[in-house]
């Protein structure tokens, strides 16, 4: 399927960021660090993607509003205006561990509703997209997840707690219930992409917690367009309010959902 005008925006504002992001990532260890908070960094190059983005999204659709992971929000010119989602740089701890697993996110929401998204992977050139009613892509391949539909199969993805950050018991407990019931865990660092890589069907599912609206506008509407269930740990639709998400086809996610709801009881 062809890209609309938005898709084909955001994508063009993320390959102009990409050349300066990649060669940060080339030069890691020359990069100035300040400490955002505890285990919490932001790089040179998170503020130069992120100003990057905003500069080239701005200029195509001048009245609308930002949400932005370094900047703030920013209003759009009209209540209603539509509004830009941005991590500019998902996965800044692999990033600056020269670990090549990180992504660039940015969805697109209207009166409250994702409309669009896209997560693009500056190393291996990959754009994952979703329009709202026209399904996920990776350029031009449809999307659909996995097909699994038993857990014992199944391969998940999560994000674990670390210092200053998530709820390490509840996380603990949940890990309790759910490995010895799948196939193998993963925790790659950049929930971004594993969102993406669920619409895709390469992970089966994802759960975890802690998660900000920028990390997850653009993978929500990427896992529902390619077919999957998206909720919160209750089995409800308050994914941001509660920074908590489940993700998976129809029959794996109702199966997590209890393993997750029991554990945490």
């Amino acid at each position: 399927m062809s890209q609309s005008a938005i898709i084909t925006v955001i994508e063009r504002a993320c390959r102009k960021a990409a050349p300066r992001l990649r060669r940060d990532f080339g030069e890691v260890a020359q990069l100035q660090v300040s400490k955002k908070g505890p285990s919490d960094f932001v790089s040179q190059a998170d503020h130069a993607c992120e100003q990057t983005l905003v500069e080239e999204l701005r200029r195509a659709r001048p009245g609308w509003g930002f949400v932005l992971e370094e900047g703030g929000e920013i209003p759009g010119e009209e209540e209603n205006s539509p509004r830009f989602v941005i991590d500019p740089l998902d996965g800044t701890s692999n990033f600056l561990h020269g670990i090549p697993h990180f992504a660039m996110s940015i969805g697109v929401e209207h009166m409250g509703v994702g409309v669009a998204g896209v997560v693009y992977q500056p190393l291996t050139d990959e754009t994952f997209w979703a329009e709202r009613g026209r399904g996920a892509w990776l350029h031009n391949a449809r999307l659909r997840v996995s097909g699994r539909r038993d857990l014992g199969e199944a391969l998940l993805a999560t994000g674990i707690p670390y210092r200053g950050h998530g709820d390490q018991p509840q996380f603990e407990s949940i890990l309790g219930q759910v490995i010895p019931e799948v196939a193998g865990v993963r925790r790659f660092g950049a929930a971004s992409l594993d969102l993406a890589w669920v619409a895709a069907g390469r992970f089966d599912g994802f759960w975890e917690q802690g998660l900000s609206h920028w990390d997850v506008s653009a993978g929500i509407l990427l896992v529902k367009e390619a077919g999957g269930f998206v909720s919160d740990f209750r089995g409800g639709e308050k994914m941001l309010d509660r920074q908590e998400l489940i993700a998976a086809n129809d029959q794996l996610h109702s199966r997590l959902h209890r393993l997750i709801a029991t554990a945490i009881r």
